[in-house]
Order: structure tokens, then sequence, then C-alpha cells
């Protein structure tokens, strides 16, 4: 995919996207993570943590599961927002069996704005 930088952000329009995306899930849904992923068509899948008493699976691992759910065959990206320091390993690991160890996962603050972007990779 062509990338364009927002000259305001200096983010890809199309990363600025999935993080608004996945703001907007944490958002709605009241959950501590929101996530999105961008599949190799342009896909987006967005999810929010989910929180059950047999089942607990992270905004980003969820948007993984979906994606894959979908037919999805690899990811262009991964974004969550959470007030946490970093993606947690096994988020890292699901975005890296689907995209590959290159493939970016960006960490957005709560309110949106970008905090780092590091490759699913080892």
């Amino acid at each position: 995919m062509l990338s364009t930088m927002t000259e305001s952000t200096g983010i890809d329009p199309e990363d600025s996207k999935i993080i608004t995306l996945a703001r907007s899930a944490r958002a709605r849904n009241g959950v501590p993570e929101g996530a999105a992923v961008r599949d190799e068509t342009g896909r987006t899948y967005v999810a929010g943590t989910v929180e059950l008493d047999s089942l607990k699976l992270s905004a980003l691992r969820t948007a993984v599961a979906m994606a894959v759910a979908s037919g999805a065959r690899s990811l262009e990206a991964a974004a969550v927002v959470t007030a946490a320091d970093a993606p947690a390993d096994a988020d890292r690991a699901a975005v890296r069996d689907l995209g590959g160890p290159d493939t970016p996962v960006l960490l957005a603050a709560p309110d949106g704005t970008l905090k780092s972007t590091i490759p699913a990779g080892p």
C-alpha cells in the first residue's frame, strides 16, 4: 500500500484510521483496550477487550482472531489503544503469526496520540 504521511500528525492516513477505529471501540464498549487491524486487502477488523468468566482476550488478539475468522491471509498493520506502556508479547505474537515479524504494531494512548510503532517480530 502506498504510504503518504499527513503533515499534521506524521502518521500515514490508513494508520491513523485504524487508531481512530481502535479508540472508538475502546470508548464505545467501556473496555481497557481497543484494537484494529488492517489485512492485505485493506479491510479492517475492530475489537475491544473480552472479559468473560470462561474467555479472556486482549483487544488486539480479538481483532486478529476476527481477521482470521473472516479469511484474512495477512496483516498490513495493527493498532492498539491502551493506557499500557507497551503491547503485550502475546499480542505481538498474534500479529506476527498472521502478518509476519515486520508488521507494524501502533501503540496509542487513550486520547489517540501515537506513543510508538514497533514491529511484531521477535
